[in-house]
């Protein structure tokens, strides 16, 4: 039995204006029996005053990562919409190539975090709908640590301590410790103000910070594409870039860790310290949370003192829905735009279709290949993992596994962690076969056997997987780590017969493909609320309820 967790209502205030989490009081996730919706139409708009005009006309019912102040005040003003928001998995950080000078040199990196006034960054740009970033992990993230304190702006103290690490001044330029000539120009990558003009204003305000602390800086806007290639490449002096992460810290590991400096890793500021890489390897093999909790704060306190990149701000999320639609399920990490809401909510009177704005083209629904966020805002809809995430504390919850075991244990080469799962016993398949252990087996073995690179990470220490019946399966890694449940907790899974006559997963196009018995579906099955029905590029995804789905019945 779920324990029940009630979600409450709140009211943030923001620059005089009141924004309402959407009702969701008395809202218990075990409770919800869904999905209500029977028609769900992703709506394609790239364009942002589009999506605003087509919200306020009715033509969609949602609209999420609604960013700029100026159209907040205009829905917050609109009696037909409720509003949300809520602290999200966002960090905006300047990045440095310390591979190289002056970038290398810590203090300098120290001294410019102190010379860059975030709070008023937030404020003129943000309007306050943001918050000044103070740590490597934003604050939604429960293994944020909060109360390591960034060092506050003081553009004289920042100069002071470049003085009294050596650095002089010759014409209002800084000169390094030991030469006779100042720093040579250097460039911020930042993308073009076409397509990110937050980003593009941010990046000439820290720029104009940094040309005030003494460093001949100038902003270079580029395409995103080029931009990335550069990251990759390691061809840049600094960057400014926004990450979306998730609940788990396993970005710092990949941000810092100086094995994931290679072209096109994460690494891309190239920091290489022991120091921080134990604590990072401390965090990633952590055996137990209590562990975890211990090395992601040891990880963040490093990374505040050596500073391999400067955080900036974390953004709020907002989400605009239609007031005729009750139920949503909203919380102080997740406004009304989550699969709770899709399985919760329903109109005030006759049971019409769901319009959800989806802002970028869906490019690509192949689940092994598929990498974006809009591919994954139609996916995750219809394929479904072991586990879920309490919307309010992001605890475990049950999922597709209804019980779950994690044990360390002793191997021929020491301790491992052993995965055990129990699994439902009364889900299907959308074509309507019944799902089993043999299904997560065939999706593990086959992303491993086959080296799936979205996700070899999750996948990669599996040492072996036993099935037991229809309903148990025993998954053994070949270390320890806390993080294993959640890596294979949150798999999507397959169907096994699926798998086993599928041959080039890399350019595989199920929605092209008719199932070879439900000729109604197409190779797109899952066990999910939603089933495919058609894409229509550069207007609608149309997903139907799946009438099959698990959770309408429990």
């Amino acid at each position: 039995m779920l324990a029940k967790r009630f979600l409450r209502s709140v009211v943030f205030a923001t620059c005089g204006i009141a924004i309402f989490v959407a009702a969701a009081c008395g809202v218990d996730v075990d409770a919800i029996r869904g999905p209500k919706i029977e028609e769900l139409y992703l709506v394609i708009i790239r364009d942002p005053d589009a999506q605003l005009l087509a919200l306020e006309k009715g033509q969609i019912d949602l609209l999420s990562d609604i960013t700029r102040p100026v159209d907040i005040e205009r829905l917050a003003s609109n009696e037909e919409l409720s509003l949300s928001l809520a602290q999200g998995f966002h960090a905006f950080f300047l990045g440095f190539n310390i591979r190289k000078a002056p970038w290398d040199r810590v203090e300098l990196r120290r001294a410019i975090w102190q010379a860059i006034p975030r709070n008023q960054l937030v404020r003129d740009i943000f309007s306050g709908y943001s918050a000044p970033l103070s740590t490597f992990l934003p604050p939604a993230s429960p293994y944020c640590a909060e109360d390591l304190e960034a060092p506050p702006y003081d553009l004289g103290s920042a100069r002071r301590t470049l003085q009294e690490a050596g650095w002089r001044y010759s014409n209002g330029f800084l000169v390094p410790p030991g030469e006779d000539l100042p720093l040579k120009p250097m460039k911020i990558l930042s993308p073009t103000a076409q397509v990110a003009p937050t980003t593009a204003e941010l990046a000439q305000r820290i720029t104009a910070s940094l040309r005030e602390l003494g460093l001949p800086m100038d902003v270079e806007p580029v395409d995103f594409s080029t931009l990335i290639a550069r990251l990759d490449e390691h061809a840049f002096d600094s960057y400014v870039l926004a990450w979306q992460l998730s609940r788990d810290p396993d970005s710092l590991y990949a941000f810092f860790h100086s094995s994931m400096d290679v072209k096109g890793g994460y690494n891309i500021c190239g920091i290489h310290d022991d120091e921080l890489d134990a604590a990072l390897e401390a965090l990633r093999w952590a055996p137990d949370e209590e562990d975890a909790r211990l090395a992601a704060r040891r990880a963040q306190k490093l990374l505040s003192e050596k500073v391999p990149m400067v955080p900036i701000y974390s953004r709020y999320f907002v989400t605009a829905l239609r007031k005729e639609w009750k139920g949503a399920v909203t919380t102080r990490i997740a406004t009304a735009d989550n699969v709770w809401s899709l399985l919760a909510m329903e109109p005030e009177g006759k049971m019409r279709p769901f319009y959800w704005c989806l802002p970028e083209e869906p490019r690509n629904l192949n689940p092994f290949t598929a990498s974006s966020a809009y591919d994954w805002q139609v996916l995750g809809l219809i394929y479904d993992t072991l586990l879920t995430a309490d919307p309010e504390t992001l605890e475990d919850l049950p999922w597709l596994a209804r019980d779950w075991k994690v044990e360390t244990v002793s191997s021929g080469d020491g301790q491992v962690t052993r995965l055990s799962f129990i699994l439902r016993d009364d889900v299907l398949w959308q074509d309507g076969e019944p799902f089993t252990a043999k299904d997560v087996a065939a999706t593990i073995s086959f992303l491993k056997e086959h080296r799936v690179p979205r996700f070899w990470d999750a996948v990669s220490d599996v040492e072996a997987v036993t099935v037991k019946g229809n309903h148990e399966i025993t998954i053994t890694m070949k270390n320890t780590s806390y993080w294993h449940l959640h890596q294979i907790g949150g798999l999507p899974i397959l169907p096994a017969w699926q798998l086993a006559s599928l041959e080039s997963w890399q350019i595989w196009q199920p929605i092209r493909m008719i199932h070879p018995q439900k000729r109604n579906l197409t190779m797109l099955v899952g066990t999910g609320p939603f089933v495919f029905s058609e894409y229509r590029q550069g207007e609608y995804v149309r997903l139907v309820r799946n009438d099959l789905f698990w959770l309408m019945s429990r």
